[in-house]
């Protein structure tokens, strides 16, 4: 029976970080992942863990630091937020490159410039491409148990790839929700031991790490890391399993809500999917045929399976809490688009970039985006596929 608490996002994350107990955890503050570091210090002073608590002069140091931690033989972690996140960014492609199954909290939020400290997507879709495993949580309770999920995942002799869990900075990591945790037996036998095959203080089989790969090796290793990447699909998919068996919460690449019959849905990643599915619960009580798709892995990007979960729709949204000004769209409509492309599915589609810098996002704004997706519906036309909601130029 599970342990029933009240936590912010921020320290949910840490107590699945305490439950875990790493070896080595080192990071520098930055809102709003602050509180992450700042809970599990505390764990460790008062005994709670025996992690080496590393205290670093910057989020470079912190990657840097646990990157040598990982390359030694053991467990790290870290946290870290937008421009920590830019700061990482050097040793976050060294990290994956190393296959060194690294676990981060990404707390969410915006990149400067301007300075903006409050949430949207473009920290983690800045890494998107760069070879780590990414995660999605609607809420507390998801980030606590993507938390717990994440070691089994990395450190799979098939995978070897870091993995960061992301949650929407204050409106997850902050806000106080019901939660349940595991008990601490049961966590330190789910997650296990860590056993690496190759490290650096083994010194039974002396190795490298980090030499120059030249022409006649990079391009293999790269494709190695690609083949990994493909690899944790199936890994992902074994330890949802195993922790549904131990929590009876059910874990997939994805959440389907209400989108078996659905005629028009969105596709979304994090706190959004909530106040989505409170407009698909009113829109179903009105007779509209309203669905969901809330994507939890975005890397390795669940593409076959997308793709025929969407099939059916007579139109559909894809919210992107990014904009890769790249006059094309932002990055999970180019995938979602790439998806059904390649699986030879069409549904007409358009991108809403929204939620920028943290701003409001509103069950209205929501239902008017499900309003347009009928519209297209009735008329055949789309326009323009390139769309904003909550900017105020459009209320001129």
């Amino acid at each position: 029976m599970g342990i029933r608490e009240r936590l912010s996002g921020n320290e949910a994350a840490a107590t699945a970080m305490r439950q875990i107990n790493p070896d080595v955890v080192a990071a520098y503050p930055i809102t709003p992942s602050t509180e992450i570091p700042q809970y599990f210090s505390t764990f460790v002073a008062n005994g709670s863990v025996d992690s080496d608590f590393v205290a670093v002069e910057s989020e470079h140091s912190a990657m840097s630091a646990c990157i040598g931690a990982e390359a030694a033989g053991a467990r790290a972690m870290t946290a870290t937020s937008a421009n920590g996140l830019s700061l990482m960014w050097e040793m976050i492609y060294i990290a994956s490159s190393l296959r060194l199954p690294i676990v981060l909290s990404l707390v969410n939020r915006a990149v400067s410039g301007p300075l903006n400290i409050h949430n949207d997507h473009s920290d983690a879709m800045g890494v998107r491409d760069s070879g780590w495993i990414m995660l999605f949580s609607e809420n507390n309770q998801e980030a606590y148990d993507n938390t717990l999920m994440a070691h089994r995942i990395a450190e799979h002799k098939d995978v070897r790839l870091p993995l960061m869990i992301c949650q929407d900075g204050f409106i997850t990591s902050h806000s106080i929700e019901n939660i349940e945790l595991v008990e601490d037996d049961k966590v330190k036998e789910f997650v296990g031991e860590y056993h690496p095959e190759h490290y650096l203080l083994n010194k039974e089989e002396p190795i490298a790490v980090g030499p120059l790969d030249v022409q006649s090796y990079l391009f293999e290793h790269k494709a190695q890391q690609a083949e990994a990447m493909i690899n944790a699909k199936k890994v992902i998919l074994e330890v949802a399993e195993d922790f549904e068996k131990m929590t009876g919460r059910k874990y997939g690449f994805f959440e389907e809500y209400k989108l078996d019959d659905a005629e028009v849905a969105i596709v979304c990643m994090n706190s959004t999917a909530g106040t989505t599915k409170f407009v698909v619960d009113n829109l179903r009580e009105k007779g509209i045929k309203a669905g969901l798709l809330k994507l939890r892995v975005f890397r390795p990007f669940p593409v076959d399976e997308v793709a025929k979960a969407l099939s059916h729709l007579k139109a559909m949204a894809i919210l992107d809490k990014a904009s890769s000004l790249n006059a094309a769209g932002g990055a999970l409509y180019e995938d979602v688009l790439s998806a059904m492309y390649v699986n030879n599915i069409h549904v007409p589609a358009v991108n809403y970039v929204y939620g920028i810098g943290g701003r409001d996002t509103k069950a209205d704004e929501i239902e008017q985006v499900y309003n347009d997706l009928l519209e297209i519906v009735k008329t055949g036309n789309i326009d323009n596929p390139y769309r904003y909601f909550g900017l105020r130029r459009e209320a001129k």
